[in-house]
């Protein structure tokens, strides 16, 4: 990216993944800088996940370094924690619990104490629009609001970054246009890395998108080049959200 951008958030060295002699994902290298909401898309199976897997210190990488905020995943994961959240694809909630009750759990997890805990807790509720549902168990919710909850519990420590794994997967159409009304807000100051294999998703809300097929990045640039490019579009399989 432009030397003009800010610093690197989110950076990829040549990150590797085996199973075995079968190659996950393969000398994937990117940077997200400060302030871009940058879309990572490719159809199922391409290595999507594995990378944010990585990323995030799910996973350690057979070969290469990923580092969140400067902090090298695999050596200094509490401190690039600290700074990320992380919303994977179907992102366990407790059922018998309310959002409120998660909320706090979380937050006392975060070590987010006292009158700061409150007024984050009281933040989330708002920007992710929980009031309504704020007293019931999560396991009664539509799955809309059980990702609401899901992106509430991920930015209760306003995080620097943030890596969303596929958030409006199985949503109705207005569930996704609240998804990605809440996403764009974020974006306008966090930096926001958003996997999805739908083409939609990249148009709605990036500017700059990364495309991984069988494990390898082929593509780093601006949405509208990627949609000139008629056999990256075939590529996505993707159809409509």
């Amino acid at each position: 990216m432009s030397e003009q951008q800010g610093p690197a958030m989110i950076e990829a060295e040549g990150l590797t993944k085996y199973y075995g002699d079968f190659a996950a994902i393969e000398d994937v290298t990117f940077r997200v800088h400060k302030g871009e909401v940058v879309a990572f898309l490719g159809p199922n199976g391409a290595g999507k996940s594995t990378t944010m897997k990585l990323l995030t210190g799910y996973l350690s990488p057979s070969r290469g370094t990923a580092r969140i905020a400067g902090h090298d995943m695999a050596t200094d994961r509490l401190a690039g924690s600290a700074r990320l959240g992380y919303l994977p694809e179907n992102g366990p909630l407790y059922p018998d619990m309310t959002p409120r009750a998660l909320l706090n759990f979380f937050a006392e997890a975060r070590g987010l104490r006292g009158q700061y805990k409150k007024e984050r807790i009281e933040a989330v509720i708002e920007l992710c629009s929980l009031g309504s549902v704020i007293g019931k168990p999560i396991g009664k919710l539509s799955r809309g609001y059980r990702q609401r909850v899901g992106m509430a519990q991920v930015l209760i420590h306003e995080p620097d970054v943030l890596i969303l794994d596929e958030p409006t997967a199985g949503l109705d159409p207005n569930q996704i246009h609240d998804v990605r009304d809440t996403i764009r807000k974020l974006g306008q100051r966090k930096t926001i890395l958003l996997s999805t294999h739908i083409l939609q998703e990249v148009e709605a809300m990036a500017a700059r998108v990364l495309f991984i097929d069988e494990g390898r990045l082929v593509f780093d640039g601006p949405v509208k080049d990627l949609t000139r490019d008629g056999k990256r579009l075939e590529l996505t399989g993707a159809g409509t959200a």
